[in-house]
């Protein structure tokens, strides 16, 4: 997330958080700062995990100065022509700063589902690439530029840099490790951390030893609640794929061939950046158009029982609320037709943020731990 001042101007904190802060990691720019959750197979405490940090941090910065933190997944109004390093000595930020710029100084949201066997998890990686356009569609927050819209409902997925630039649909786990390898001897791959796509596998040794898929395609969800329903519709569609692995699986559910099924999702995905939930996109399975809204529709029709089945479904009905009221950006750029300022949007996102976070905390009691 974004550290800024209550006007929206962001500042570069992330070295002092670092330092004062467990459970804070910098990113090579210091005006963004990450924090994980642990691994849970619940999505009750999963609630927990996502705002006890960001109290923390607020208070923090609180006690520092006059300092927030700041919605969506772009610079918003000004500082996208510079860069603010986190650690000047650090050698890969020195290469991602020279070679990317500012396009990677953005804010998002990776949710990894485990999955330990690893031909599943290519399977699964198949399945949510080509899906993958419908979560950046639902979390679309980064429609501003210094201080303009961009045109775009997902500004950072339209400039973030796919690296590698040509990244196939992995037939097996064997696959992996070999493409994986070739891209590290060919130096498009700096490590095996510098492969930055919609979804990818991950583990603790990659390209090795696997255990999760990594979507990684979403922008800055900032209701908690929003991002468990996104996650949800993700978990629906990783059960569907094992109970019926043959209708579902690119490789065998598709007569195209995997090159042209990954070229349709970088055009789906592109698609979505500029349109998010609007977007025409190609169904992978049919080859026909349909709108990014209307597909996810389908999923979470086919997805609720599944839901009900697993204990999990109230988690999953947040998504009517987003569909029918819109995205992030999609507020945002109604309140820009609407003859507000880019600057007036930024300070009021700032404002309800801070509102949604103690409404929540509020209802689930955290306000009386210490």
């Amino acid at each position: 997330m974004y550290t800024s001042t209550p006007t929206g101007e962001v500042v570069g904190l992330s070295d002092r958080i670092v330092a004062a802060l467990s459970g804070f990691v910098r990113e090579p720019d210091s005006r963004n700062v990450e924090y994980t959750t642990a691994p849970f197979t619940r999505y009750e405490p999963l609630i927990y995990a996502l705002l006890q940090p960001r109290r923390r941090l607020r208070t923090y910065l609180h006690n520092l100065g006059n300092y927030t933190l700041l919605p969506g997944s772009t610079l918003p109004l000004v500082g996208q022509n510079h860069f603010v390093r986190s650690d000047p000595g650090n050698h890969y930020h020195s290469y991602i700063e020279r070679t990317y710029g500012t396009r990677v100084v953005t804010a998002s949201i990776h949710i990894n589902v485990g999955i330990p066997d690893p031909e599943l998890l290519m399977r699964a990686c198949r399945l949510i690439r080509m899906e993958a356009a419908l979560y950046l569609a639902l979390s679309a927050s980064s429609p501003f530029l210094e201080g303009k819209a961009t045109g775009s409902h997902s500004s950072r997925w339209q400039v973030f840099p796919r690296t590698p630039e040509i990244i196939p649909l992995w037939e097996s786990h064997a696959h992996f490790i070999a493409w994986t390898e070739e891209q590290l001897r060919l130096g498009t791959m700096q490590n095996v951390r510098h492969l930055w796509s919609s979804v990818r596998p991950n583990g603790s040794n990659r390209p090795h030893n696997l255990n999760r898929l990594e979507l990684r395609i979403c922008d800055l969800v900032s209701d908690p609640l929003a991002l468990l329903a996104i996650t949800a519709l993700l978990e629906t569609r990783l059960i569907s794929l094992m109970q019926d692995p043959v209708n579902l699986d690119p490789l065998h559910a598709s007569p195209l061939s995997l090159d042209q099924l990954a070229e349709i999702a970088n055009q789906n995905e592109a698609a979505a950046a500029r349109d998010s939930l609007d977007a025409e996109l190609i169904h992978w399975q049919t080859g026909s158009s349909i709108r990014a809204r209307d597909w996810i529709e389908a999923l979470y029709s086919s997805g609720l029982p599944l839901a009900r089945q697993q204990g999990f479904s109230c988690f999953l009905l947040p998504l009517k609320t987003l569909l029918r009221e819109g995205n992030e950006a999609q507020r945002w750029l109604s309140h820009l037709k609407q003859g507000a300022s880019v600057t007036d949007i930024v300070v009021q996102s700032i404002e309800d943020l801070a509102a949604l976070e103690t409404e929540l905390e509020r209802s689930l009691g955290l306000e009386q731990v210490a």
